[in-house]
Parts: C-alpha cells; sequence; structure tokens
C-alpha cells in the first residue's frame, strides 16, 4: 500500500511558483533531481512515484514562469520529463479513484500551463488513461470542443483548443479509429500535428498502405519532414519492406546531427546494406559536399573512397589531421594522404582560424605516415610544391612550415 499521503518529496519544496526567476541553469538542475527522484522511488513503490510524477506535472510550469527560456534548454528538459515520467503514471496499478483523480489534476495543470511547458503531455493522454473505457469516456468529452473550436476557424482566424490532442490520442487508446478519421475530415488545415492522428488510426487498422499515403498527402511546408519519415519508414519496416523504407526515406528519417551519425544511423538499421552502398547514397544525396562524408567513409574502413572524398570538396582540415594522426602507424598510406589533403585545404584557405601549431601537426603526422609508408622523400616533395603556390593560404603554410622545409626533416 503507497503512503503517498505521507511522503514528503525533496523535489516539492523546490518548484514554488516562480521559485526559479529568470535563471535556467539552476531549474534545469533541478528538473533533473525531480525526475531523477521520481525514476529512483518508482523501483520500490510505482504507485508513490506516479503520484510524484503528477506532482511534479502540477508545479513545473509555475515554478519555471519566469526562467529565461530563450535558448529552448529548459523546455527540452521538461518535454524529456514527461517522456519519462509518463510511462510511469500510465503503468502504474492504481485503483479507478486515484486514476481519474490523477488525470483531473493533469488537466487543471494543462489548463493552467499559459507559458506553456507541459503542452506535450495531452499528445499522451490515452495512454495515462491506461484503459480503452477511460481513454473513451475522456474523448467524448473533448470531441464536441475540437468540433466547435474547427467551425469557428476560418481564414485569417485560428481557435485554438487544447484538448485537440489529447481527444485524438484517447480516441486512438480506445480503439476509435474510425471516429479518428470522420473527425479529421472536419479540420479546417491540414497539418501534420492533426494529420499524424489519421496515419496512427490507420495504421492500426492494418491499412499500412493508405497510412503512409495519408502521411505524404497534403504536406505543407512547415511540416516536420523528418518526423513524416520516420513515421513512413517505420510502417514499412514493420512491414519487411526494408528495401522499399530504404529507398524512400533513410536518409532523411536518420539525418543527424553531423554526417557520421547519420550514416551509422543507417548502418544499425539496414545491416543488409553494404556500407559501401549506404556511404554512395548518402554522398549522391549531397552534391557538392563530397568531403563532409569523409569521416564516415574513415569510420567504415572505407580509406580509399575516405581519400577520394576529401580531394572532391573542402573537407575540415583538424579532421583529416585527426585521421592522419590516428592512422600513421596501422595505414600509413591512408594516413599520408589525409595528411596532404589537410595541408591542401590549408593551403586553399579553408578552416577556421588555423593555427601555427596545426599546421606543424598536420605536416608531422603526414610525415611519420610517410615513414612507415617508406614515403618520406615523395612526401617532403609534394608537401614543398603545395606551399609554393603564390596564394595568401600557401604562404602562411610555408611560414608555418619553414624550418621544417628547409632542413628537409622527414619526421
Amino acid at each position: 500500500m503507497s503512503s503517498s499521503a505521507h511522503h514528503k518529496w525533496d523535489f516539492a519544496p523546490r518548484f514554488r511558483r516562480n521559485a526559479f526567476g529568470w535563471r535556467s541553469q539552476p531549474a534545469l538542475t533541478r528538473v533533473k533531481e525531480a525526475v531523477a527522484e521520481v525514476k529512483k522511488t518508482a523501483r520500490k513503490d510505482p504507485v508513490l512515484a506516479a503520484e510524484g510524477a503528477v506532482l511534479f506535472l502540477e508545479k513545473v510550469s509555475p515554478a519555471l514562469a519566469h526562467v529565461d527560456s530563450s535558448s529552448g534548454a529548459i523546455g527540452s528538459a521538461v518535454n524529456n520529463a514527461i517522456d519519462i515520467l509518463v510511462p510511469i503514471i500510465a503503468s502504474a496499478s492504481a485503483d479507478d479513484t486515484v486514476r481519474d483523480r490523477w488525470l483531473e489534476r493533469l488537466w487543471q495543470a494543462v489548463e493552467e500551463d499559459d507559458i506553456p511547458y507541459i503542452e506535450l503531455l495531452p499528445e499522451y493522454w490515452g495512454e495515462l488513461c491506461a484503459t480503452p473505457e477511460r481513454a473513451s469516456k475522456w474523448a467524448d468529452m473533448f470531441i464536441e470542443g475540437v468540433r466547435m473550436a474547427w467551425d469557428k476557424t476560418s481564414p485569417g482566424h485560428f481557435v485554438y483548443f487544447k484538448g485537440t490532442a489529447a481527444c485524438f490520442s484517447a480516441l486512438l487508446k480506445a480503439g476509435r479509429n474510425e471516429d479518428i478519421l470522420s473527425l479529421l475530415e472536419r479540420s479546417p488545415h491540414k497539418f501534420w500535428d492533426y494529420r499524424k492522428w489519421g496515419v496512427r488510426a490507420l495504421a492500426a487498422m492494418g491499412r499500412k498502405a493508405e497510412a503512409i499515403r495519408f502521411a505524404e498527402g497534403n504536406i505543407e511546408i512547415n511540416d516536420p519532414q523528418i518526423e513524416i519519415a520516420q513515421v513512413c519508414e517505420e510502417m514499412l519496416l514493420a512491414s519487411g519492406m526494408a528495401d522499399e523504407a530504404y529507398a524512400s526515406y533513410a536518409i532523411i528519417a536518420n539525418r543527424g546531427t553531423t554526417n557520421l551519425a547519420t550514416f551509422r544511423a543507417i548502418a544499425k538499421k539496414y545491416p543488409r546494406k553494404t556500407t559501401r552502398e549506404i556511404l554512395h547514397d548518402l554522398v549522391e544525396s549531397t552534391p557538392g559536399e563530397e568531403g563532409k562524408w569523409f569521416a564516415s567513409a574513415k569510420s567504415a574502413g572505407l580509406y580509399d573512397e575516405a581519400v577520394e572524398l576529401a580531394n572532391m570538396t573542402p573537407c575540415d582540415p583538424r579532421t583529416l589531421t585527426r585521421a592522419a594522426k590516428e592512422a600513421a602507424a596501422d595505414h600509413p598510406e591512408f594516413a599520408v594522404e589525409a595528411g596532404m589533403a589537410a595541408i591542401r585545404w590549408i593551403c586553399e584557405g579553408y578552416g577556421y582560424e588555423i593555427t601555427f601549431g596545426e599546421i606543424l601537426d598536420a605536416y608531422r603526422y603526414a610525415m611519420e605516415a610517410a615513414a612507415n609508408a617508406v614515403k618520406g622523400p615523395e612526401t617532403l616533395e609534394r608537401i614543398r610544391r603545395l606551399v609554393a603556390a603564390q596564394t595568401p593560404g600557401a604562404r602562411f603554410v610555408a611560414e608555418a612550415l619553414r624550418k621544417e622545409l628547409e632542413a628537409g626533416q622527414g619526421g
């Protein structure tokens, strides 16, 4: 039996209204601490943890009301907290009275969330309801509000109803998929935030091909292309149609913060594709940016392809120098070419605020690899030819390497 009525949460007094003023860093720390406290409690008492999660979601927006959120960090932290806490609330074995009270408290928090910080919560409403029967009742409470808001919406006049996402989420949990499609027919806009529920409803009905067409239809300029591609890719993969998923969605659906992250995500998801094939397709998708795939080729052990890419279009000299350093012993011929490419691009004026020290590093690792490959003299001569060019970048490199080149040092 949970002792929630008497439990003292460490985070609770820290989340007073306007507790953090404008300072975002203390707020970020406290949000993470609160989530950690709830997660720790969930291992011993899931119902008590769910009570704590509800309490946190009630208190978080008032506490953060004046925090500087311009960087987006605090909003991301709260969204992450919601992702973690919703399953704790949804899976808790609470009786109907307790869960109904939780939902009432959470919806009150959503209604009072004016900033807003917990606007993501309605997306999970069906999950929070825990049962199809409860979800259906909540859907009935929301659905008329959705219809009224949409009926009042006209060109240049948009009426927003906070219960729209919660309504769709509850309908989906209740298995009322046809109701979702019927409701969407009344929508005055084809926003993805609405349309995605139709996609989910069709998928739940086993109509995956139709779901993909629905996802791709009526795409607007501000629709999240990556999210749409991810949804379609997931449905195709779940249907065993990996080739179709790869051809249509893999590149955009797995786009990461770096090219290397993108390459690794696709390689992991499509093990039947060779790394060479994936690399080729990625390079083809970004014409004029071939050099940016150097690190991906290197990580896959495609050294010849990496050298070719590094010399096609500009590549970060620091990345090339690091590759030369790492490969000087085991793959010396590749390391020579990586170091040479680094020097070449610096000579041509690429690289942000390159220092003499960084030029010396590129030279040192290239010559170290050249010694291992028994190509010292010819590599030194190649470097001399590069710095002989009468360009500002080449003169800068020549000055940095003046003593080394005069001495003819090979390492």
